[in-house]
């Protein structure tokens, strides 16, 4: 029966004159199994591009048959499937008639299978011998595309391997879809699991963006326009370059999903990182070669510098949570961290590109739904004439860009735009054409007369440009398991860092105005708006103000809020008791502690602060690590880095721990100790710092003393030397006694990993001893505890 449908659509091709090459010799038969074949995605894109393959190969002396396989019975399944096939159109500028009969073929050819047990993919193996065997075919190859979801990927690889290869001399393209992996860790694990069945080159991981038409003409247009690019293309002449893709709809209905993953790994971790790698990599002298192209990307991961938590800024739509937890049934009191909107800072370590930032961007439920890249050059020049004279191609005063429009937004098409004022651009006739209509539409701030404009001359779907280039055996747009594990490498540091990170809540669409807008200091990202209260408190998530229903904590005052509004009054508290100070006294003492969670407040100080009284302050250090203070662990290197080098204070006002003398670390015969105490006395009066910031660590120490501590936590010493129980072992710290007699000590409390240190502190008397944060108790002056949600409340 199989064998006569197929036999019966050749032969309605050929009579109907689409198919005169019939009559040449067979170049063999492709089978192409789509697993998950009712699911979302082969509904709205994979059916569609596999139709658009028939059709273009339909010509080619090559027979097909398209099975559809999913984990439903027969009979339903194969209803859903068919549902799916009728509705299959064709490009416009296909003729009716022969769309119609294409179509109509390509349903016969096309089947339902269940694929459930190892004697399914064996009884899908004998269906596909025996038609080769009747009709005679030779065959070309096989196709599996894996539309399901990545836990399934090892056992479907098990049974194509062990029972649904092809014969000697065939191929066989294994398709598989994202998330390929949750982490390094995972992706490595899950690449193991692979390459057990098969081979790299019959492996295709599709990352869809690679087949939008914007994306993919990136490097030919690179190469095309070398004369051009190659004296702009570079750090000198390149301003910032920004990667978008935003969208209005919500992850309503994908949230089990969306709680996996989050934002990041879904668009920024693939898709824009691709995007990133073609506008950042050397050209390869052949951008045809795959492995050149690869060589190139995989030397520029290797150019990307390391991210931090404060590279990024993440938000989450204000109805995310609700519907998480009628999704998944989760309780009313839960609260979903997982980000829907980021901003990252990308920078690279390469001559061609250092200084130069790249900006990843994407999210949900935002005011429009449009991608793009956008390359914008510096402007050095200055213009006399009056902006109403100067002519868009020849003024050097209007902004220069070159903008790799994805789709949707205001153009509604794939485009490519490059500013008038920069250069006319070499694009392919037969593919590319000039744009010249709609000249008053606005995009970037210039009306699309200033630009010169290219569309393609045939819009493709992203997936039917795949889909072709998996059967041709192109893997240039694919992701290979080498490119995957680097970029995982490269994006994983940046997850884990950001777990403990409340998102800034958005209303969604045009509602979120400015509240998104985010700004660029240095390596680092803000928002450039405070998160308004009236959303930090939505949905009954948290309390208004903590403040009004446990003013203190320990008997002492407390400030409660959500990471970044409790900073900003962190540090705002300091510039108050600052210029309290040198008003009074002409100077300010203040000591620092290390740690993690004080350089979100040394960012706040050097970026929001301007006003900040630094050359009258004093900076001492609470604690320090016994390595050189250049050292990645050295407390004064984190204060260097994110402070000391933004703000100007006076050298001589800088006074680093004495950890690192006659080339050797915290030797008692160096009394390092003793220096230290002997600098304060001399310089602060009666030794009375105007202001301490503390930590508090999990098992309860402060500063660096920690339970059971031999010195420190009682006697005449003012600076001691400690040990910790963790590396490296050796400190030098402040007393209890000498924080005690400071006129404002303020304790610094974050994360979820302090909640249950808190609540055991919160129940203790005074008993330094074993809990040491217990014994700050100033003499004369005030203690107050800032702590985020997190901490309190867990």
């Amino acid at each position: 029966m199989w064998a006569l449908m197929l036999r019966a659509a050749l032969c309605a091709i050929f009579l109907l004159g689409a198919l005169p090459s019939l009559a040449k010799e067979s170049r063999g038969h492709v089978s192409v199994v789509l697993l998950g074949a009712t699911g979302d995605l082969a509904k709205k894109y994979l059916w569609e591009g596999l139709f658009h393959l028939y059709l273009d190969q339909v010509s080619s002396g090559h027979s097909f048959t398209f099975h559809g396989a999913a984990l439903t019975a027969h009979e339903p399944g194969q209803r859903l499937m068919f549902e799916v096939l009728k509705n299959l159109a064709c490009p416009s500028d296909v003729s009716p008639d022969r769309c119609a009969v294409v179509k109509d073929q390509f349903l016969k050819l096309s089947r339902y299978h269940q694929l459930k047990t190892s004697e399914n993919y064996t009884a899908l193996n004998r269906e596909i011998e025996t038609l080769l065997q009747q009709e005679g075919l030779g065959e070309a190859g096989r196709i599996f595309y894996f539309s399901v979801p990545p836990f399934a990927y090892a056992e479907i690889a098990r049974h194509i391997n062990g029972s649904c290869r092809p014969r000697p001399g065939a191929w066989l393209r294994v398709v598989l879809e994202k998330p390929f992996g949750h982490d390094l860790k995972s992706a490595q694990q899950l690449a193991i699991e692979l390459r057990t069945f098969f081979r790299e080159e019959e492996m295709y991981r599709v990352d869809h963006y690679l087949g939008k038409q914007a994306v993919a003409h990136i490097l030919p247009f690179r190469d095309q326009n070398r004369r051009f690019l190659d004296p702009i293309w570079n750090r000198h002449h390149v301003e910032r370059v920004e990667i978008v893709l935003k969208e209005t709809l919500d992850a309503k209905g994908r949230t089990s999903f969306y709680e996996q993953y989050g934002v990041i790994r879904d668009v920024l971790q693939n898709h824009l990182t691709e995007v990133l790698l073609y506008l950042a990599m050397e050209l390869p002298a052949n951008i045809s070669s795959t492995e050149d192209v690869l060589r190139h990307k995989l030397q520029t991961f290797k150019s990307l510098q390391g991210l931090e938590s404060t590279s990024a800024v993440l938000g989450q739509y204000q109805a995310y949570t609700g519907q998480v937890r009628e999704e998944l049934q989760k309780a009313q009191d839960y609260v979903s961290m997982t980000p829907t909107f980021a901003g990252v800072l990308i920078q690279l370590d390469s001559l061609r590109w250092e200084g130069v930032p790249f900006l990843l961007t994407s999210g949900k439920a935002l005011d429009e739904r449009v991608g793009y890249v956008r390359v914008l050059f510096k402007n050095r020049a200055y213009c006399i004439q009056r902006e109403s004279l100067r002519e868009a191609g020849q003024s050097q005063c209007g902004p220069k860009q070159i903008i790799f429009y994805i789709g949707h937004g205001e153009l509604s098409c794939p485009a490519v735009l490059i500013s008038r004022n920069l250069f006319k651009p070499i694009m392919p006739e037969g593919s590319w054409k000039e744009v010249v209509d709609r000249p008053q539409l606005r995009l970037f701030g210039l009306p699309l007369s200033d630009y010169y404009v290219y569309s393609p001359v045939k819009e493709r779907e992203a997936y039917s440009v795949l889909i072709s280039s998996i059967f041709h055996g192109r893997k240039d747009s694919f992701i290979t398991t080498e490119n995957l594990l680097a970029s995982w490498e490269f994006w994983t540091p940046l997850l884990d860092s950001l777990t403990q990170q409340v998102p800034r809540l958005y209303p969604g669409g045009l509602e979120n105005q400015h509240l998104l807008d985010f700004e660029m200091m240095g390596r680092e990202l803000s928002f450039t708006l405070e998160e308004p209260v009236e959303l930090l408190h939505a949905d009954g998530q948290m309390p208004g103000d903590y403040r009004t229903i446990q003013p203190k904590f320990r008997q002492s005052p407390l400030v409660s809020a959500w990471p970044e509004k409790l900073i900003a009054q962190l540090a705002t508290d300091i510039e108050t008791a600052a210029a309290k100070a040198v008003t009074c006294c002409g100077e300010f003492h203040l000591a620092l502690s290390g740690g993690s969670s004080p350089i979100v407040l040394f960012q706040q100080l050097a970026t929001h602060h301007y006003g900040f009284p630094w050359r009258h302050t004093h900076l001492w250090l609470v604690d320090e690590r016994c390595v050189p203070l250049a050292d990645p662990e050295s407390n004064f290197r984190s204060l260097h880095d994110h402070l000391l080098q933004h703000v100007r204070l006076p050298y001589l006002n800088i006074h680093p721990m004495p950890v690192h003398l006659n080339r050797r670390l915290c030797v008692e015969e160096d009394r390092g100790p003793e220096l230290y105490a002997k600098e304060i006395a001399e310089l602060v009066t009666n030794a009375s710092l105007d202001f301490v910031l503390l930590g508090l660590g999990s098992d309860g120490h402060t500063a660096s003393l920690f339970p059971h501590s031999s010195s420190g936590l009682e006697g005449a010493q003012t600076v001691v030397l400690t040990e910790s129980p963790v590396k490296p072992h050796q400190r030098m710290s402040l007393s209890l006694p000498l924080i005690n007699k400071a006129r404002q000590v303020a304790v610094l409390v974050m994360g979820k990993g302090k909640h249950e240190i808190t609540t055991q502190i919160s129940r203790v008397g005074q008993e330094p001893r074993k809990w040491p944060i217990s014994g700050v108790n100033p003499s004369s002056g005030q203690l107050v505890w800032y702590m985020d949600y997190d901490a309190l409340l867990g």
